[in-house]
């Protein structure tokens, strides 16, 4: 199994600290943004992974990151985003990284207190479909929202204005390799991109999506807000960072 970290785009959520860096370098409490996720995938036994970067600063993650050899990695891959095609695009510059295999694809701001090597385990061990991990938030309609029926999602609405349920669907998510056929049918939205919430209705459709709901705080750092409350929870409990380099 193979692990993906999207840490493109042009973090307008956090203009202007933006204009000058990618998000994802930014601090979170002792390290930056982008160790978190790196961990998390490192801690759920995957050795191989990608980071999907863009913008000016793509090569700050090389010289930041390196081989990869830190985080105990076989081998640390790198790809770049043009543009702002959205999040299923840039999983789409992963598919020869894949090799025909299932992926752990977590998103670059994601950062959270527990790991997920049960959740990723159970995946891996098992055949056809994806996987997402939901968290209950006070306020859905920022986020995916799933639509639960007798255990089973039916539908993932993305940022509705009246919420189907109190879940959010966090940016952890495992594909199949049939993931990639399934972006390459996708029309683009109104915004022009190409939506990993289109991509997981499919697998809906297909009666093909399994769920959990993820244990721990979860935060999504790339605002202003998600940004101090991440540092200010890793600062007081920690997070998923025992096996990290230090800083």
């Amino acid at each position: 199994m193979r692990g993906i970290v999207l840490a493109g785009g042009l973090g307008t959520r956090l203009d202007p600290i933006t204009r000058i860096i990618n998000k994802h370098l930014l601090p979170v409490y002792d390290k930056p943004m982008i160790y978190y996720p790196i961990q998390t995938l490192v801690n759920a036994g995957i050795e191989d992974i990608m980071i999907v970067t863009g913008g000016r600063n793509a090569g700050d993650f090389l010289r930041l990151l390196g081989n990869g050899r830190e985080f105990g990695l076989k081998h640390l891959d790198y790809t770049y985003q043009e543009g702002e095609g959205g999040i299923a695009e840039a999983l789409d510059l992963a598919r020869h990284f894949a090799r025909g295999g299932h992926l752990c694809v977590i998103l670059g701001d994601n950062i959270i207190e527990r790991d997920v090597r049960k959740s990723v385990d159970a995946f891996r061990q098992g055949g056809a479909g994806a996987k997402i991990l939901v968290k209950r938030v006070p306020d859905p309609g920022r986020y995916g929202v799933p639509h639960i029926e007798h255990g089973r999602i039916v539908r993932i609405d993305e940022k509705p204005s009246e919420p189907a349920s109190n879940f959010a669907v966090t940016g952890i998510y495992m594909y199949d390799s049939t993931v990639f056929d399934r972006i390459a049918r996708l029309e683009r939205s109104s915004r022009g991109e190409l939506e990993i919430t289109d991509v997981n209705n499919s697998y809906i459709d297909d009666g093909l999506m399994e769920w959990e709901e993820l244990n721990g705080w979860w935060i999504d750092a790339g605002t202003v807000d998600g940004l101090l409350r991440a540092s200010t929870f890793v600062a007081r409990t920690g997070a998923n960072m025992a096996s990290a380099p230090r800083s």
